[in-house]
C-alpha cells in the first residue's frame, strides 16, 4: 500500500520530465531529442494540473452544486495555452529538422555539426 502512496501526478511527473532531460542528454539524434521536448512540456502540464489536487473536486463547468469543492481552473486555462505552446515548438523544432535533414543528410547532432564545420 505505501508504494500505491507514492503514485500521483506530482511524482510520475517529475519522473517523466527527468527521462525527458535523460533523452535530451543521452540521444544524439534531432528526432528523438525533439520527442524529449515533447516529453519534457507534457511532464510540466501533469504537474501543474495535479499540483494542489484535492480528492473529491469537481471541474468548473456547467451548473454547480451549491457548496461542492471545485477544482481550481487557473492551472487548466494555463496549461491550455501551454499545450499551445509545445505544439509551436515542436513544429518549428520539425522543421529546422527537415531543413538540416535535406542539407546535411544526417539525422545525428554530432554529424551535422562536423559538415556544418567544413
Amino acid at each position: 500500500m505505501e508504494f500505491l502512496d507514492w503514485i500521483n501526478g506530482e511524482n510520475i511527473s517529475i519522473l517523466l520530465f527527468f527521462l525527458g532531460v535523460y533523452g535530451l542528454i543521452a540521444r544524439r539524434n534531432i528526432v528523438k531529442s525533439i520527442i524529449s521536448l515533447g516529453i519534457m512540456q507534457m511532464a510540466t502540464i501533469l504537474y501543474f494540473i495535479s499540483a494542489n489536487v484535492e480528492p473529491g473536486s469537481i471541474p468548473p463547468i456547467g451548473q454547480l452544486p451549491v457548496g461542492a469543492m471545485v477544482a481550481d481552473p487557473l492551472p487548466q486555462a494555463l496549461m491550455i495555452t501551454d499545450i499551445v505552446i509545445g505544439v509551436g515548438v515542436t513544429a518549428a523544432g520539425l522543421t529546422m529538422f527537415i531543413h538540416l535533414y535535406h542539407r546535411y543528410g544526417s539525422t545525428n547532432w554530432m554529424k551535422v555539426k562536423k559538415k556544418r564545420v567544413k
